[in-house]
């Protein structure tokens, strides 16, 4: 899949990982790639348990997502009322025409 030179761009460094989204991408998408740690929610309680050892959230150091408006820190739950309208602030950017 080719990536159109002028599509939107956005890129991030959460949990020490750098991320990149580039556009278009759903709000389910943004939320997988931005909340990397806490995506693909476990069936079972063991599962549950094994992937909360897996990664904990770090809030030792800043997360932050870098749009064309500025930097912007990541909530640490994806719940969070920030989250969310940091989710819809991305999917804006990174879908201009929808």
């Amino acid at each position: 899949m080719a990536i159109e030179a002028n599509s939107a761009r956005i890129t991030g460094k959460v949990q020490g990982r750098d991320i990149v989204l580039d556009g278009p991408l759903s709000k389910d998408e943004i939320r997988d790639r931005v909340w990397w740690w806490q995506t693909a929610a476990p069936r079972t309680s063991g599962e549950r348990e094994d992937r909360r050892h897996e990664h904990e959230y770090d809030d030792s150091r800043r997360d932050v997502i870098a749009t064309l408006g500025g930097y912007y820190e990541v909530p640490g739950d994806p719940r969070a009322p920030e989250a969310a309208e940091l989710t819809e602030m991305l999917y804006a950017e990174l879908n201009p025409d929808g």
